[in-house]
């Protein structure tokens, strides 16, 4: 049922402010960690950026290797917010394993079970956003809801940046980081347990390997584009380290992913509301071709002032693919949508995998090199779409 539009606040169905606000405290836990998290990984606990490849691309494949289960289960019970209370609960005491071990093995297992976490609530809490989104402001709502979800990754790396210049680089500040990263970690759950359930319908017959059969090929056709792109789309780790690598120093570092996040949260609801008018076609090959861009950027960049420029680049860029992707499946898929975004985000999930392990190797030959793949890579999938234009019937 579309939403009485008298109870909307912000333009949007107040589920959504209220979801996009689990989100903003479970963000600001998890960048709590994950702003200082590679170099961390890399510096203090002495592993190599090879690795670090390796363990983010675990922790890329960790993050949809549930997604196809969970969008299945929640497709065929058409239940959406105990499915999301799982992931978020998971995610949430992973966080607990920082607390007692801060080893390269303990940070290894952390980073990869803390992402099986939002593999499993993504499909269900989508499909929960796209069931209360108004078809004509769906773009809006999914930027809305994006905007609150990273509101948290820029006071997440804030927080960082003030326990790190209060305390110092040391292990004990990192002890105290970890503790304080918890407490948003659990609100975050308790808030969404106040939340009213709102159901999907239930297609309790379906069976898990034949839901893809149910799918249109307008949805294949494009996971088969996406699945190009994902080949570029290596960690955000190799960002930072790229930054940190041009003198930018492990505080300077987290400002720079705070002002990532600044530049996602800016732009998601302009571009949600750009992709409501122009078509989510348009703004999809858009992100394409601003994440080609970044990358030669990256690859040529010199000096501060063009890390600072890519950072924000990329928080737009961001802003498209994490929002607009989900609200083109939903447009695309109307019965199954909980499933559809599963199949998407395991799919490009295991491709993660071997483009962070790529770009981890091509790290330690140059650096240059990982980011001209890339850029190489996102203009295939930009020609793909071109090509297979999952928008238009064929």
């Amino acid at each position: 049922m579309t939403p009485d539009p008298a109870n909307k606040k912000f333009g949007v169905h107040p589920d959504i402010l209220k979801l996009g606000l689990v989100s903003f405290l479970t963000d600001l836990s998890s960048e709590i960690i994950f702003s200082v998290f590679a170099i961390f990984f890399t510096t203090v606990a002495g592993a190599s950026a090879a690795l670090l490849g390796l363990i983010e691309g675990l922790s890329d494949l960790a993050a949809s290797s549930l997604n196809y289960i969970s969008g299945w289960l929640s497709d065929r019970t058409g239940k959406r917010k105990s499915l999301t209370m799982v992931g978020y609960g998971f995610s949430t005491l992973a966080k607990l394993i920082l607390l007692f071990s801060s080893s390269v093995a303990g940070l290894g297992i952390f980073r990869v079970i803390e992402r099986l976490g939002k593999s499993f609530r993504g499909p269900p809490r989508d499909a929960w956003l796209s069931a209360v989104a108004d078809k004509n402001s769906r773009g809006y709502a999914f930027g809305v809801h994006k905007a609150l979800d990273k509101s948290g990754a820029i006071l997440g790396p804030l927080v960082a940046y003030a326990l790190l210049s209060w305390q110092g680089e040391s292990t004990s500040t990192f002890q105290v980081l970890f503790w304080v990263a918890l407490i948003p970690a659990i609100l975050s759950v308790v808030l969404l347990g106040f939340i009213d359930e709102k159901s999907g319908v239930q297609h309790q017959r379906d069976n898990m390997f034949d839901t893809w059969k149910t799918l249109s090929s307008a949805f294949k056709r494009y996971l088969v584009i996406a699945g190009i792109f994902s080949l570029a789309y290596f960690s955000f780790s190799f960002l930072l380290l790229r930054a940190h690598s041009t003198g930018f120093t492990m505080k300077d570092i987290v400002l720079l992913y705070a002002l990532f996040n600044i530049s996602c949260v800016i732009t998601a609801p302009i571009i949600g509301k750009l992709s409501d008018t122009v078509g989510r076609a348009r703004m999809i090959m858009l992100g394409y071709l601003t994440y080609m861009v970044m990358s030669l950027g990256f690859a040529f960049a010199t000096a501060p002032w063009h890390i600072i420029m890519l950072f924000i680049t990329f928080g737009v860029f961001y802003a498209i693919d994490e929002a607009q992707s989900k609200a083109f499946i939903a447009d695309l898929e109307l019965e199954r949508r909980a499933s559809a975004i599963g199949i998407y985000n395991f799919v490009t999930g295991i491709i993660y995998l071997p483009a962070s392990l790529i770009a981890g190797l091509l790290w330690t030959l140059q650096p240059k090199i990982a980011f001209i793949l890339a850029a190489i890579i996102a203009s295939l999938a930009l020609l793909a779409f071109a090509l297979l234009r999952p928008d238009k019937a064929i």
